[in-house]
C-alpha cells in the first residue's frame, strides 16, 4: 500500500490566505464610525441562512471563510457557496468520519490506498471512493455553523458527495464555531467523471443561531406564495412541505425522465453542454397503465408533479430520505436557492428534478405520489442576487432537465395519448 506518511493538505500556516488579527491603526472616532456603518448594514433577522451578501463579507470581511487560492465572484450562490477541490485526491478502502477524537488526515492514514495529482485532471472511477481536500477553510464564529450538499449538476451525475470535518460525526454537517480545513468524500455511482484542481462538486450553507422552522411558518408560505403547487392542504404540510411525482408527463409528450446506462463513457465536469443524452441515458416514458417500477440497480432523473417555489426571503432543502415514503433515495442535491422558480426572479414556477434510486427491491411509484418534502428556512436578508436574475444558474424554469453537461434533447417521437394514462 503506498505510504501516507507524506500528506500534505494545504492547510499549513504560509499556504492559506488566512485570517489576519491585525491591530487598528485607526481613530476613536473612526473605529466609532465603522461600528455605525455595520450596524447600517445589519441584516434583518439575527437568526438563520446567511445570504449572498453576508456570504462575502465573511470571505472579505470576517475572514471566516478563507481558501488556498482567492475565492472567485462566481462561487458566491443566492444562499450558499461553491467549494473547490484540491491538487490531490485520496482513494480509500471504504467511507469514514473522523470521530471526535480524529482528524481527517489522522483517518486517511490509516484507510488511503494510494493518492492522485488532480492538480492538471484526473479520473474518479465508479464505485470507488475518495476523499478529496477543499480549496476552502473555515474559522467559524460564535452561533455560526454549516452545512454542506451536492450541487445540482454532481447530484444528477450520480456523483455521491458528502462533506466532511476534522472531529466531524456527520456528514455534511460543520458544527458550530468549527476551525479547520473541509474535505468532500467523493464517490460516482453510474459514471466515472474527469475532475481536476478548481472543480465544484459540492456547496457550503452557512447558518447562524438556530432559526426556528415550524410546519405553521411553512403553511404560511404555501398559502402566500404555493410553494409547491396549489392543491396542496394545510394538512399535509408535516416536517416539510409534500412533493409528489410526475409519471404521466402530460406537459412533456409522455417523457417522465431517464435512466442512466450502466456502462457510458466517461464524463469530464467542466464540459457544458458537450455529451449526447443517448449515449448516457435512456428516455423513460409514461406507462401504459399504473406506475414506473424502479430497480434496485438503475439510476433515475424524474419531476415533481407540481411546480416548486421559493420565495426571495428563504432557502429550501428536499429531505434526502425518508422511509415513510418508500424503499427510495430522492434527491442527493438537496439545496433550493433563493428565488428558484419564483416570479421575483422571472420564472412562474420550476418542477424540481428528482434524482432517485431505489435500495434494495424493485418499488412501484405511483403518479402524484409523495417522494419526499421540501424545508423552507428564513434568511437572514434577502440575498443580493436571486436564483436566475444576475447570477449564473443552469436550471431556472426547468422541465425534466438533466445536468448541464448535456446537449439539449430532441424527442424523437411523441407517444399516443392512451399510453399516457
Amino acid at each position: 500500500m503506498p505510504s501516507t506518511t507524506n500528506l500534505k493538505f494545504g492547510n499549513d500556516a504560509d499556504d492559506l490566505v488566512k485570517p489576519v488579527a491585525e491591530k487598528s491603526n485607526a481613530t476613536p472616532q473612526q473605529d466609532f464610525l465603522r461600528e455605525l456603518e455595520e450596524e447600517a448594514e445589519a441584516p434583518a433577522h439575527s437568526t438563520g441562512i446567511l445570504p449572498s451578501q453576508e456570504l462575502e463579507r465573511q470571505v472579505k470581511v470576517t475572514r471566516e471563510i478563507f481558501a488556498v487560492e482567492p475565492i472567485q465572484d462566481d462561487q458566491f450562490q443566492p444562499a450558499s457557496l461553491d467549494l473547490r477541490l484540491g491538487p490531490v485526491a485520496y482513494r480509500v478502502r471504504a467511507s469514514f468520519l473522523p470521530g471526535r477524537d480524529a482528524t481527517v488526515e489522522d483517518r486517511l492514514k490509516d484507510l488511503s490506498m494510494h493518492e492522485m495529482d488532480i492538480s492538471k485532471g484526473g479520473v474518479l472511477e465508479r464505485g470507488c471512493v475518495y476523499i478529496v481536500p477543499l480549496l476552502e477553510h473555515l474559522s467559524l464564529r460564535h452561533r455560526t455553523s454549516a452545512m454542506g450538499n451536492p450541487k445540482s449538476s454532481t447530484g444528477r451525475l450520480d456523483i455521491f458527495t458528502r462533506l466532511i470535518t476534522d472531529h466531524g460525526t456527520e456528514f455534511d454537517q460543520v458544527r458550530e464555531q468549527y476551525k479547520g480545513p473541509l474535505y468532500a468524500e467523493v464517490s460516482p455511482r453510474t459514471f466515472s467523471v474527469l475532475v481536476r484542481k478548481g472543480s465544484r462538486l459540492n456547496q457550503i450553507r452557512i447558518r447562524r443561531g438556530k432559526p426556528p422552522s415550524t410546519d405553521e411558518d411553512m403553511r404560511r408560505l404555501q398559502q402566500e406564495h404555493q410553494v409547491v403547487g396549489s392543491t396542496i392542504s394545510e394538512d399535509e404540510i408535516c416536517n416539510g412541505v409534500p412533493v409528489s411525482v410526475d409519471v404521466r408527463g402530460e406537459e412533456s409528450g409522455g417523457l417522465i425522465g431517464y435512466k442512466a446506462k450502466n456502462h457510458a463513457g466517461l464524463i469530464d465536469i467542466e464540459k457544458i453542454r458537450h455529451y449526447d443524452v443517448l449515449d448516457y441515458w435512456e428516455p423513460v416514458y409514461a406507462p401504459h397503465r399504473g406506475g414506473l417500477i424502479l430497480d434496485p440497480a438503475d439510476f433515475y432523473i424524474l419531476a415533481s408533479r407540481d411546480p416548486v417555489k421559493v420565495p426571495p426571503t428563504h432557502a429550501a432543502e428536499m429531505i434526502a430520505y425518508d422511509t415513510l415514503v418508500g424503499e427510495f433515495r430522492v434527491h442527493y442535491a438537496g439545496f433550493f436557492d433563493p428565488g428558484f422558480g419564483h416570479p421575483d426572479a422571472g420564472s412562474e414556477g420550476a418542477k424540481a428534478v428528482l434524482e432517485v434510486r431505489s435500495f434494495e427491491v424493485p418499488f412501484v411509484i405511483e403518479h402524484g405520489q409523495v417522494v419526499g418534502r421540501l424545508t423552507y428556512e428564513r434568511l437572514t436578508a434577502q440575498p443580493n442576487r436571486l436564483y436566475g436574475q444576475g447570477v449564473k444558474s443552469s436550471y431556472q424554469s426547468q422541465g425534466i432537465a438533466l445536468s448541464k453537461h448535456f446537449k439539449p434533447f430532441e424527442m424523437r417521437f411523441k407517444l399516443p395519448r392512451q399510453h399516457r394514462g
